[in-house]
Formats: C-alpha cells, structure tokens, sequence
C-alpha cells in the first residue's frame, strides 16, 4: 500500500530504489556491448571505432531519454491510480464495499498477510483524508528520479567504450570492453540477487552469462 502511503506525505523515498538503479545500469551495459561488438577487428581503423563509439554513446542517450520519460509516465500513472482508488473508497456506498475495493488493489501475497481489521483501518484513514488531489501531480523528486534513470543509462556506456580511447590495438581493447562489462554485469546481477534474497551469486552469474550471450550473438553476426 505504499502508493496510498504517499498520498499523505510531501516527502517521498530515495530516488531510485536498488532494482531500478541496477535495472538501468543493466540495460545500459546490453546495448553497450552489443554496439560494441559490431566492429569487425580485423578490418577495424579509428574511424571505425570513433563511428561505434559516436553509435553506442547516441543509443544510449537516447534510450536513457525514453526510459526517463517512461519513468515518469510510470509515476504519474500509479499515482493516478492511488487518487482513484481514494475517491472510490470515499465514495463507496457502505464499508463492506470500500473494504472490497481495497482488497481488490491488493497483491494476491499481501492480500494473504492483512487481515479484515487491517483493511477496515486503511478504509478509515482513506476516508478521513482532508483532502484529496483532483489529478496525479509529478513534483521535483520525480523528475530528479528520472534524470538519474538517464544518467544512469548514460554512464554506462563509458567503462564499455573507454578501453578503445585508451587502447590502440582494436582487439586488446575490445577484449578489456567485454570483460569489464561481463564483471559490471555479474555485480549488478550480485546486487539484485542480494535485494530479492534470491542468491546473489546465482542471480551475478545469470548476468552474467547473458552478456556471454550477447556476445556470442554478436560474434556469430559478424562482429
């Protein structure tokens, strides 16, 4: 019930919670790798690889503007499901039907967890709520939130794309390329894991053997 939580309070949590920030970084590191990858070594010259390097640093610029903008559409759309779900409790002809459509926006496990007096205390305090917003709103947070999801994706271009400034030999750097992005996957896959109380070393090496994907991917198209 955290979206309903919010609806009462002017501060919100941390921007990003762990599973977005790693979530970004992870999609930022697939796209990376992938454009990476599409220089052929064999016949890669610097212009080559400042055209992959201009090519991976414009998708994921531009895939970090549409994730940001998809973060706030995200926000603004569960808030506005938060403010229909209050008017619909406060317009509810009895409490037995405000009571069903709280546990109707339940998850199936917490709706397991809360009992009928829990329910009927939420109901209570929807209710009494002075005030209620007539439209989902996004404030400053929301919108620092989303300039992190783009910096985020952003970023991580850079440790895929760097060994090629620092490096002159094209295949040296592009084997440094892919194995920093295999170890940045395999610790952000160790930090989801160890969120979720998954496994994290499970969770890092299934990360990781996705990037071993995509780069075999890439390899047998030809990069």
């Amino acid at each position: 019930m955290s979206e309903l939580q919010q609806l009462g309070q002017k501060d919100r949590e941390p921007l990003l919670n762990p599973v977005d920030r790693v979530s970004e970084l992870l999609f930022g590191l697939f796209m990376a790798l992938t454009f990476v990858g599409v220089v052929s070594m064999a016949t890669a010259g610097r212009e080559e690889i400042k055209t992959m390097l201009a090519a991976a640093l414009g998708c994921n610029l531009a895939w970090g503007i549409v994730d940001a903008v998809m973060y706030l559409v995200r926000t603004i759309a569960e808030r506005g499901r938060s403010l229909t779900l209050v008017r619909s409790v406060q317009a509810a002809r009895d409490a037995e039907a405000g009571r069903q459509l709280i546990e109707e926006s339940l998850s199936p496990a917490v709706s397991k967890l809360i009992t009928t007096f829990e329910v009927e205390a939420i109901r209570g305090r929807l209710v009494a709520l002075p005030a209620v917003p007539d439209r989902p709103t996004l404030r400053r947070g929301d919108l620092l939130a989303a300039l992190a999801v783009f910096l985020i994706v952003v970023a991580s271009t850079f440790p895929v794309a760097l060994p090629f400034v620092f490096f002159e030999d094209a295949g040296f750097a592009l084997f440094v390329s892919r194995a920093i992005a295999l170890t940045m996957l395999f610790l952000g896959g160790l930090a989801l894991g160890r969120y979720a109380g998954y496994g994290s070393w499970k969770t890092g090496i299934m990360m990781a053997g996705l990037g071993v994907g995509v780069v075999a991917v890439v390899i047998a198209l030809g990069g």
